[in-house]
Order: C-alpha cells, then structure tokens, then sequence
C-alpha cells in the first residue's frame, strides 16, 4: 500500500506544481501586459503576434504580423513589424520602431510616459513631448497597411 500511497502523493504534487506554473505564467497579449504597467490597452496596434519582456531589466520586443500605420483623430503613427524598448510602470524609454508624423516629417517615439494624475500620456520625439489623454488609448486600434495621403509624401519612415 505504501508505493501505491507514494504514487498517488507524487502525482497530487505534480498537478499542484503544474497549476502553480499556469498561474504565474505571462499573458499571451501584449495588450493584456500594458495595463500592468500602467499603461492602456491601446498603445499598440491589433496586429501584435508576440511579445518578449525581460523580468530583470524590462527591456520587450513586440513583433507585428506587418508594420502598419494607425490613425488617432488628426496623428497618423507608422509602427515598424518589430518594436522595441525598456517598460517599468510608468514608462517606455528607449524606444525603436514607433515613428509619429509631424508636418511632411517622420519622427522616431523615443518615449511614452503614464502621467497618472491628470490621465495623459507623454510621447516623447527627440526632446519634444506631445501630451495625449490615456482614454484615447483604451481601445486596441486597427492598423492598415497604408497611411493616408499625408503618408505618402516623399519622405518615408525609417
């Protein structure tokens, strides 16, 4: 009886360790990991397909299906098939592969910064901000393939 008791404790243990696995296990959408870090969901556009994050130091890629340009009220927003950056709650700095247009200019994202007090987002050009409301970002955007006639002038993102 005693294997038999063995067996069946081993097996509890197994399962209970497996459950303990599943539960402290990413979620599969990066959108589901913005909110953790203060952030909304609609930072990044629908067609994100995978996502690294770095526990130790936070540094994240996320890899689009294709790169693809959003549109929010009068900003148009080109994002590269991969993305890339350091995520801490609050902030993104160091970021590759999110470029805003401004005028007939792209100009690379280098940062977003969560202002939790007045509910805004600063996206960070070099050394200009633009201030946004958060509740613009709360719904995950489409994406398209091509920008509207703005983007097609002749200077191209990077």
């Amino acid at each position: 009886m005693f294997p038999q008791t063995l067996i069946l404790f081993s097996a509890l243990i197994i399962l209970f360790h497996g459950d303990l696995v599943l539960s402290t296990t990413a979620p599969d959408d990066i959108h589901d990991v913005l909110p953790q870090y203060g952030f909304p969901k609609g930072l990044l556009p629908n067609n994100a397909v995978s996502y690294t994050l770095s526990p130790d130091d936070g540094f994240f890629t996320v890899q689009l299906d294709a790169p693809c340009y959003v549109h929010w009220d009068d900003q148009l927003v080109y994002y590269h098939s991969q993305i890339s950056g350091t995520l801490t709650y609050g902030s993104v700095s160091h970021v590759s592969g999110i470029q805003a247009q401004k005028l007939f200019l792209w100009l690379p994202v280098t940062g977003i910064k969560v202002h939790q007090d007045s509910g805004m987002l600063e996206f960070f050009v070099g050394a200009l901000s633009q201030t946004l409301p958060a509740s613009d970002f709360q719904d995950v955007p489409g994406c398209s393939r091509r920008g509207s006639l703005l983007a097609t002038n002749l200077i191209l993102p990077l």
